[in-house]
């Protein structure tokens, strides 16, 4: 699994982490199939949307900001927490008949992927730490 290299030495900047980037590409792929909803929504589930998307790659860039394990897992759990909400609104936005069945599909798998990411990504950080304390 890629997240598994998110850890190593050669990461030098959130910037260079496979989650975040498929987590920008994420909020790009939301921001035009929300640009598409009716306009009485702009304040409402697309306002929703798009902010839980960005939060995701924002959340994964603060916690590595922040210089400290503890905080980089908590940051990756609001990460995957946004992911939650994101795709319950998408599954609504579906139902109301604003997002298309393939769009929908189209972000499961991206939301599915990056989901996996994060986990594996904090397990690997929360393994490191409990390693470092019983040393």
């Amino acid at each position: 699994m890629n997240a598994t290299r998110e850890c190593s030495a050669s990461v030098k900047s959130y910037r260079d982490l496979i989650v975040w980037k498929k987590s920008v590409d994420l909020v790009e792929l939301v921001y035009n199939i929300t640009g598409r909803f009716p306009s009485n929504e702009r304040f409402g589930l697309m306002s929703q949307m798009q902010r839980s998307a960005v939060s995701i790659p924002s959340n994964i860039a603060e916690g590595w900001g922040r210089k400290s394990t503890r905080s980089y897992i908590h940051f990756l759990s609001i990460a995957s927490g946004s992911l939650a909400e994101l795709m319950t609104q998408v599954e609504i936005s579906s139902r109301l008949g604003f997002c298309r069945k393939e769009e929908k599909g189209e972000i499961d798998n991206q939301g599915s992927e990056i989901s996996k990411m994060l986990f594996v990504l904090i397990q690997k950080l929360e393994r490191n730490l409990n390693t470092k304390h019983t040393q």
